[in-house]
């Protein structure tokens, strides 16, 4: 396994492709209301991603038609803009979404309301949210991978929730996909070691049911089995000395606070 450590240079290229893709989720989370379609969501999207001289990641990449993954209720990730599909009051709708700056990529998920939803979904969103941080806690040189996994799944099944196995995060850099795997649930090996320097993409994927999932016939769309309500909360993190920081999310701490 090949986990690239990054220079300086790298950090701060990555660090402004954060900034730019942080801006972006912003933009998009005060654009969406009910009405507006899937479509609509990615058009604007991409729109925002290039106005600030990036490179949407996800498009044509590995055939994906898209720059945003639009994810709503039942939908875990990679769910295809559509024109026909229209977001109405009380959806959830998870965006997934990246940027490439100066060849460097950033990488970043966030799970919204559209308009007013009801308290279970709110909880759902809320305890992927903090199933992220409460990870990303363990985030620090010295500890193993396996540290953040299991304390990801650990806060997320002390709520009922299922914590997909089939997709995991990943080290990420020039490459939106580098080594090593970062999974959301513990696993019998500890894991690589952390140091300065690497830089992972944290992604908890949480399902309100089943940890199960499946594909839907566009080889794409990734469902809950059960068709229980999905939410997804991702980061590009950098592996520090002290506490990580969260390249994603400029100013945020390892307790979420910003």
């Amino acid at each position: 396994m090949a986990v690239t450590i990054k220079s300086s240079r790298e950090i701060e290229l990555m660090r402004k492709a954060g900034e730019i893709l942080a801006k972006t989720h912003e933009e998009l989370q005060k654009a969406i209301h009910p009405g507006m379609s899937t479509m609509d969501i990615d058009r604007l999207g991409e729109k925002i991603i290039r106005s600030h001289g990036c490179i949407p990641s996800f498009k044509n990449y590995n055939g994906y038609p898209a720059s945003i993954c639009v994810s709503v209720n039942d939908e875990v990730v990679h769910g295809i803009p559509s024109r026909s599909r229209i977001l109405k009051e009380g959806d959830i709708v998870s965006l997934d979404a990246g940027v490439i700056y100066k060849g460097y990529h950033s990488d970043a998920a966030r799970t919204w309301a559209v308009g007013e939803i009801s308290e279970e979904a709110k909880k759902l969103i809320d305890v992927t949210r903090q199933s992220f941080f409460e990870g990303i806690k363990l985030a620090k040189a010295g500890n193993h991978l396996g540290d953040i996994s299991a304390a990801i799944q650990s806060y997320a099944e002390s709520f009922g929730y299922g914590v997909v196995r089939d997709l995991v995060g990943h080290g990420i850099g020039t490459h939106l996909h580098e080594d090593p795997e970062v999974p959301n649930f513990a696993t019998k090996k500890k894991g690589i070691l952390l140091r300065p320097g690497m830089t992972l993409a944290v992604e908890p994927m949480i399902n309100m049911g089943t940890y199960e999932v499946l594909w839907l016939d566009d080889d794409w769309t990734v469902v809950s089995k059960d068709h229980s309500l999905s939410a997804h909360y991702e980061n590009t993190i950098l592996i520090t000395e002290g506490d990580p920081e969260i390249l994603s999310f400029p100013g945020a701490t390892v307790n979420g606070e910003h």
